[in-house]
């Protein structure tokens, strides 16, 4: 092996090797389940899984690693299972990481489950090196999303999907949600993805206390003669 390839390649396990102390150290904590309503921090719930699908040396998997960025320095690797046994086996892809800036450590990391289906994907979308939004997968359709938009570590907001559309966001803008409790305290609902009505708790008694709507939609709506979006409104 010549000089230059010896640099490249202690580059490459240098750049991995951090890449994989940034997984253990940032984006796989927690022991919650996924679709449980409260969630003290983007990377928490379904972590561990998320880990052991992403481990390299893990005997069941295989790893593959790419340079897509043209400087002979992988920044992305897949990880797939080995599934069955003989003429049925097959590699079922269960984790893809990105490194978007060339810093060394993963920003985007999507986890599959045994099938090769999506169930969570973790971003690191301001690159300081912890994941501030956590999208969960049902079906193969988005079904949540989760934001740390303060940068302090806690989930502050949440989006909840239909159909792959968004259907209506919840937000803790006093920041008094707990890593046991969830607290948002304004609600947004949307149609043709705009938001048409929101919700304010201005007292943090867990109610609305404060409604503004889309008036272009409501006289919409009054015009057709349908139901205004209001007539629905949570307590």
């Amino acid at each position: 092996m010549s000089s230059e390839a010896r640099v490249r390649a202690r580059r490459r396990a240098a750049r991995w090797g951090a890449a994989l102390a940034g997984l253990m150290a940032i984006g796989c904590g927690g022991n919650k389940a996924a679709d449980k309503p409260t969630t003290p921090r983007p990377g928490g719930p379904q972590a561990p899984q998320a880990a052991n699908h992403c481990d390299p040396s893990d005997p069941r998997h295989e790893v593959s690693e790419y340079d897509t960025s043209g400087d002979e320095v992988p920044d992305v690797r897949k990880v797939f299972l080995r599934v069955g046994e003989g003429t049925l086996a097959r590699l079922v892809l269960v984790c893809r990481e990105s490194d978007l800036n060339a810093d060394g450590r993963k920003d985007v990391a999507r986890y599959y489950n045994d099938e090769g289906r999506p169930v969570r994907e973790e971003a690191d979308r301001n690159f300081d090196g912890s994941m501030d939004e956590v999208t969960f997968f049902q079906e193969g359709q988005i079904l949540r999303q989760e934001f740390d938009t303060q940068g302090d570590g806690k989930v502050d907001t949440k989006i909840f999907f239909d159909g792959g559309k968004p259907l209506r966001a919840e937000r803790d803008m006093a920041a008094r949600s707990t890593a046991e409790s969830w607290q948002p305290d304004r609600w947004e609902y949307y149609e043709d993805g705009r938001v048409v009505r929101m919700g304010t708790d201005v007292d943090g008694d867990g109610k609305v206390d404060r409604w503004d709507r889309d008036s272009s939609l409501m006289k919409r709506n009054a015009d057709v003669g349908e139901s205004p979006a209001a007539a629905s409104d949570p307590a």
